[in-house]
């Protein structure tokens, strides 16, 4: 069964976590650093506030960095085993 939307990801427990990939950037004759902020998302929230059809292909471009205002962000999913996907189904 193929993980398509918020809820599938949420109902089979996986996590998410985003990345800043704001680069090295000169605005004038200011430079800013590499924005390396992470954190982990939490899925039940976006679940609540985009619903559980929201895709997770259109995720990224929803999102902004707290801590530059990038719109570049990473996000990396954890999948959790197959065993315990199996266990949170009963």
């Amino acid at each position: 069964m193929p993980v398509e939307t918020l809820g599938d990801a949420y109902d089979m427990g996986w996590r998410v976590s985003a990345r800043c990939a704001a680069g090295k950037r000169t605005e004038g004759m200011y430079r800013h650093r590499e924005c390396v902020f992470s954190a982990r998302l939490d899925l039940a929230t976006l679940v609540w506030t985009r619903g559980r059809a929201f895709p997770l292909s259109r995720l990224d471009s929803r999102l902004r960095c707290p801590r530059c205002g990038s719109r570049r962000v990473t996000l990396l999913y954890e999948v959790p085993p197959l065993r315990a996907t199996a266990e949170a189904k009963r």
